[in-house]
């Protein structure tokens, strides 16, 4: 089931009962910095978590959660605000929130890097899934939601949950039930991608395969989870023509998707894009109201 350690309040679960599949025995360190803008940036994890977030007390418990993948180019996990915050908010609007402290695909210290985060998301979900009736979740209202290469790990779940790359003997599940894309890492492929995720999850020569494996606009098939995505027209980390070539591919098979767009934002932005008034978040609730 995972330990839970109480942290600040919160409840902190380990992802794996036991050792941690595809690890490999490395002396790496997480570590933790945060930066004079408040945002703290984690790496080197190796004991991979969830942080729960569940509504207040007093707070109409929608029965919905998101599990919460934050970025960094699968080098760094942006925690705060691609995590931590996101997740305050949607718990203050009944909807439970899981931040996941995932591993960064490294061969140091693991067997085959490419899947190493795509199997903590599965756990995360497994988890979630097994816990609902617990913390007062639906089973079938439970979310996946990333930003920038975390955008590139849930919607890599939201594509490749049929094949449980972690032990599942329940057979739970794995699929999200929607998804939440910020600004994200769709494609692998060359000219779309961001070339640092890309490298990290599959080196900096990736066999063709590889590359069309983890280009989930590739990856859709009509049982694909709805999505809801947000990018700026400006972002020059991560082409804007990632998040619409996901939209086209869901909406070739008559998947409900929903794409805000900004002029200006650039790329990295998490809740508040300074650049307009317009919060994507509030036409976020709309749309899971509605889904």
């Amino acid at each position: 089931m995972g330990v839970a350690v109480h942290v600040n309040g919160q409840t902190v679960i380990n992802l794996y009962d036991g050792e941690v599949p595809n690890s490999k025995p490395f002396p790496m360190e997480e570590t933790s910095t945060t930066a004079d803008d408040g945002r703290t940036r984690v790496a080197g994890v190796t004991v991979p978590t969830l942080t729960a977030y569940f509504p207040p007390e007093g707070t109409i418990n929608t029965g919905k959660a998101v599990i919460i993948c934050p970025g960094g180019g699968y080098s760094i996990l942006a925690i705060t605000h691609e995590g931590h915050d996101i997740a305050r908010l949607l718990a203050s609007h009944g909807v439970a929130a899981f931040v996941l402290k995932y591993r960064l695909p490294k061969d140091e210290i693991m067997k085959d890097k490419r899947i190493g985060p795509l199997q903590d998301a599965q756990r995360a979900i497994q988890l979630v899934r097994e816990r609902a009736d617990e913390w007062g979740i639906a089973e079938d209202k439970i979310g996946i939601a990333g930003s920038s290469a975390g955008g590139h790990l849930a919607s890599t779940l939201s594509t490749h949950y049929r094949e449980a790359y972690i032990e599942n003997s329940k057979g739970t599940s794995l699929r999200p039930d929607f998804s939440l894309l910020l600004y994200p890492v769709i494609s692998m492929r060359e000219g779309l991608t961001h070339n640092g995720s890309r490298n990290n999850l599959l080196g900096n020569d990736p066999a063709a395969a590889d590359v069309a494996r983890f280009s989930n606009e590739l990856q859709v098939t009509a049982d694909t989870p709805p999505a809801f995505l947000v990018h700026a027209e400006d972002d020059r980390v991560v082409p804007i023509s990632n998040s619409r070539l996901y939209v086209e591919a869901l909406s070739k098979h008559g998947i409900p998707a929903k794409l805000i767009t900004y002029p200006n934002g650039g790329h990295g932005f998490g809740l508040n894009n300074k650049t307009t008034a317009d919060k994507w978040f509030d036409h976020f609730l709309e749309w899971l109201g509605g889904i």
